[in-house]
Parts: structure tokens; sequence; C-alpha cells
């Protein structure tokens, strides 16, 4: 019986199994519509029946190929269609120049229903992203018995990738096209001066912003942004900046943080601003698209989440400071592009979320020199489909607590504090980019042990904040509008 031989599009799509449980901790929660049927891990649980001999058949015949984690198909291209009666055909007759074989000599009739039958039981998932027409400000939405709606605060942000919000409440917000805005409660969207260069190509260009803890006192702004080479333009890389802000004017800026090496690729920068109760600012940044050099090693800055002072000193109880050769900035390391970062105000803990590639988006929670995996173990495939790991999990290696097939696209993170959205208090909230909605992720413990799908078609969602009103704030691409969400009623 032969294996299949390395195929192009056709190939099959099958749900994975969980990851298997690391030492110690609970094994990742998935989005991916997992139903029970098709849930089992690899110290043996049971599966479904109708699907035993499914199974069985996917791993002697496809897993070669297709990669051990099937999940990571959902959402592939599906050149020949995805009826049963057309994976049917496929898994019969194949499409030999496409590299699908036949395997009607393999499979009596039934064993190819089943395998077709567990094949549509793992793409569903894709049926909860298609939403309606996108919504307005007149529209009401509803939640866990809560119903809300969205107003309009700032507009003509273009791609609003940061916010945060000064003490007398106007908000500060990035646009990644290298602009900063300043919106009072009340009046026009300013212009601020006083940037540095920005590398505004690709994912690059202005990023995150944070407030000093002690801002009311120091008057200390902090910026993520992608900085040009000095000499070469064909290089940037990631870094963080600081200055104070006169009237609608920075100064004193100078950067605190420069990420090595520098590349002449334009993606995977991050990066998220953080700071911690005592002081600490945790950012991240993206592996910059070198997978194979950057996350699992220490001796560069990419592909990590990172813990300074407030000046850039580095802590002197950072995980890798007394490691020879590595970077003594780097709290924690094996990360592809982290564009969310938030404390969880319940327990201290840092959570941060990253983009996988066609699959596997993650929710971490970071912690002290632990190594989260990437490339070497994930859920996700190449975007032309094709596998670079058979593993989701390692020994030594952090598994997420919460993972996305498909990938969401996800982008922002905050949790939800105070008394105006009862239903919602203690969740996290997180963008996303490709299904364009807000995801709320429901926390008990240490554990996502709930999703709900808010605010449905509302445009590339960046950027989600907290005010210091109690409200939920938005940033949304095309066009770059920043929303309140307000309940209804109150």
């Amino acid at each position: 019986m032969n294996r299949i031989y390395p195929l192009l599009i056709v190939c099959l799509a099958i749900l994975a199994c969980n990851r298997s449980q690391s030492p110690n901790k609970a094994p990742a929660s998935s989005a991916a519509g997992l139903t029970e049927a098709l849930r089992s891990n690899e110290s043996g649980a049971a599966l479904d029946p109708r699907f035993v001999e499914a199974k069985a058949n996917y791993d002697n015949y496809c897993s070669g190929c297709h990669g051990a984690q099937m999940d990571a198909f959902v959402d592939r291209k599906w050149k020949y269609g995805n009826k049963k009666e057309d994976l049917i055909k496929a898994i019969k007759v194949g499409y030999i120049d496409d590299g699908m074989p036949a395997y009607d000599t393999t499979f009596n009739d039934k064993q190819v229903a089943d395998l077709a039958s567990f094949i549509l039981e793992g793409i569903k998932n894709l049926d909860k992203y298609s939403f309606a027409q996108k919504p307005t400000t007149n529209t009401i939405f509803e939640a866990d018995d809560l119903k809300y709606k969205i107003e309009a605060v700032a507009t003509g942000v273009g791609i609003p990738w940061g916010m945060t919000f000064l003490p007398n409440g106007d908000l500060l917000v990035t646009d990644r096209g290298g602009k900063l805005y300043r919106k009072p409660s009340s009046g026009e969207l300013q212009s601020i001066t006083g940037l540095p260069a920005i590398e505004a190509k690709g994912q690059g260009g202005l990023l995150d912003i944070e407030l000093h803890p002690q801002f009311s006192k120091n008057n200390w702004i902090y910026l993520s942004y992608s900085k040009p080479h000095a000499t070469d333009e064909k290089l940037a890389t990631t870094a963080v900046m600081r200055a104070k802000l006169q009237g609608n004017t920075l100064v004193e800026v100078s950067d605190i943080f420069e990420a090595l090496p520098y590349s002449s690729r334009r993606h995977h920068y991050g990066s998220r601003l953080e700071f911690d109760k005592a002081g600490y600012l945790y950012f991240s940044v993206g592996d910059r698209g070198n997978r194979d050099q950057n996350p699992q090693n220490l001796d560069n800055h990419c592909g990590k989440i990172h813990r300074i002072h407030d000046d850039g000193r580095i802590p002197k109880d950072n995980p890798f400071v007394n490691t020879p050769g590595a970077i003594g900035s780097i709290y924690s390391y094996g990360h592809r592009n982290p564009q969310g970062v938030a404390i969880n105000p319940s327990t201290g803990d840092i959570w941060s979320h990253e983009h996988g590639p066609r699959g596997g988006d993650e929710v971490n929670i970071i912690a002290k020199g632990k190594n989260y995996g990437w490339p070497i173990i994930s859920y996700g495939i190449n975007y032309n489909g094709t596998t670079f790991t058979e593993k989701t999990s390692q020994e030594g290696m952090e598994q997420p607590i919460l993972y996305w097939v498909p990938s969401i696209g996800a982008c922002g993170m905050t949790f939800v504090k105070g008394d105006r959205y009862p239903a919602w208090k203690g969740a996290v909230l997180v963008g996303s980019l490709r299904f364009q909605y807000l995801n709320l992720c429901k926390v008990k413990g240490n554990q996502i042990v709930k999703e709900e799908l808010l605010l449905p078609k509302i445009g590339r969602l960046r950027s989600v904040e907290m005010g210091p009103d109690g409200y939920i704030y938005v940033g949304v691409e095309d066009p770059g509008t920043v929303y309140r969400i307000v309940p209804v009623g109150e």
C-alpha cells in the first residue's frame, strides 16, 4: 500500500488532535471547532467510534505528507471541491498530476466514505466566521446577555495600531503609516510632531504606545516603531523610544532599545508594550521572518519578549543575564510574531498572543526564561500548504492556553476591567484582522473556558484598550476609526 506522494493543493484537510499535555501544564484548548467526537491525544484518550478507523487510515497513509497536526488543513484551498462527493472522488480516483494518488484499491467504499466524513467534520469551523454585512453605529449587538453598540470616537487615523489615554482622558493613537495623533474628549484630531525617522513599509511603521506608570510626574511616553538603518536603506529593525510630551510635540526623544540584527525583510516586527506594577517594561519583537535562525537562539533580539527598566537598563534578575552569549533583555523566547501583550489584573501574569503561519495563532501566559517553541512545534503549516514541522509538543517547550485554526490574525489585547460590562469582567479581548471581529475570551484561573465573537464584520481590528472612563475602545482599519463600545440602556 503506497503512502501519499507529495501533494500540491488538492490534499485532504483533516482535523488534528490536541497537543499532548506538557509537564505541569494543562493542554491547550483549541478554537478550531474541534468536536468532542474528534478529540483525542497522544496518551490514548478515547476517540469517537465513528472515526477510529478513519483516523488510523489517516495516520498510516496521509500523515507523511499532510502532517500529524491535521487541523492545519482546515482552511486550505480546495481545488476540486470540499463536498462529500468531491472528497470521495479525490480519495478513490486521485489527481495524479497534482500529486494525489488513487486509493480505490487501498480502501473499500465504506472506508472512503468514513474518511470523507471525518474531513467534513473538521472543516465545519469556517462557517462561524461567515458574518453578515458590516455593522453601523445604529447596529445593536448582544453577547452574554449584554446588549451594546458602537460610537465613533476618532476617524481618519489610517491604521490605528496602538492606543493609550492621557490622565485628562485625551486619546493618543498611533497610525502605522508613521503619524501620532491626539484626540481630546471634545474637538478634532490633532497631529503630534517630533517623531524620529520611521520605516513605514510592509508591516512596519509606528506601532504601539504606552505611558510611564508615573506619567503624571515624569511625562514619559514610550513608542515602538520600525527603525531604518543609519547607513543602509535596505535594513530596518524594531526599536523602542521614549520621549516627553509638551503640548503636541515630543521632546527629549531617545531610543532605549534597538533589536539586532537589522533585516531587509519588512515583516514580523512585533510589537506591543506593557508596564507591570513593579515598573518593568515588557515588549515583543517578532522573528523578522527568519524562523530558522532567530527565535530559538539567545544571541539575538528577534522572536522574543523582553523586559527592561524604564530607561532601557537590563534588570539584574532577567533569566539570561548570566548566560554566555545571550541577550540580557530576553524574558522569553521561541515566539513568531507577538502582536498582543497584556497584564492580567487579577494575577499580575503577562499574557501574550502571536500570529501563527497558516493556522496556529496562539495565546500564551509568559513565564520567565521559558521557550514557547516556534518553529520547532506549531499547529500551523506554511502559507503554500506544505508542512514545516510534524511536532505540536516537545519536552521543555510551553503549550499555549488557546490556539486558533484557522488563524484569525490576532492583533491587540487587553483585559476587561471595571463595572460597565459585568458579564465580560475579567475576560481577555483579542482583535481579529482576518475575520474582522473582536474575540472575547472568558477566563477561569489560567484557562480560557469560553469564547464570544463580538463586533462581527467591524473591519480589520488592530487595537483594543480599556479607557479610563471604563469603556472598551477598538481601533479598526479601512477607514481608520477608533470606536467606543457602549452598553445599551446605561
